[in-house]
């Protein structure tokens, strides 16, 4: 059943978060790949080809909000679905929107609110609209 559902890639410095989000997709039927940082993701996001990246905003050497931005910006991969899953509170990724991300899950997270995400993701239309992107956030936040 791997993979039945769609391919995703997970984006988090902690390998524990990693690990946990990558067995509840897998238990419903997503092909996982993961990645440690955002930097990571850009490196293998061509050779991966994943319908919904997953991403947390404090990571180090690239952190999610400019690996998002970095994502909509490249026109292999504007289209894909992208998600904030981050303990960060909503306004403190607000910048989130100028990187156009489709969705934010809050830290700590129900595990099915998690697939119901990733599965909303994978049958909704389009992507944000990488044209209402201004660009890279001025800073990082400073949550985790």
């Amino acid at each position: 059943m791997q993979g039945a559902s769609g391919r995703v890639l997970v984006v988090d410095d902690n390998k524990v978060i990693r690990q946990l989000i990558r067995v509840n997709l897998e238990l419903e039927g997503f092909e996982v790949v993961t990645a440690a940082d955002g930097a990571e993701c850009l490196d293998i996001v061509h050779q991966v080809r994943p319908d919904v990246v997953t991403l947390d905003v404090v990571m180090p050497r690239m952190d999610g909000l400019r690996a998002a931005a970095r994502l909509r910006a490249d026109p292999r991969t504007r289209h894909l679905r992208i998600a904030i899953v981050s303990a960060c509170s909503r306004p403190e990724v607000e910048d989130g929107e100028r990187a156009a991300v489709d969705a934010f899950l809050a830290k700590p997270f129900e595990p099915a609110e998690l697939v119901r995400m990733v599965r909303r993701l994978m049958h909704a239309g389009p992507a944000a609209d990488p044209e209402q992107s201004e660009g890279l956030p001025a800073s990082s936040p400073r949550c985790s």
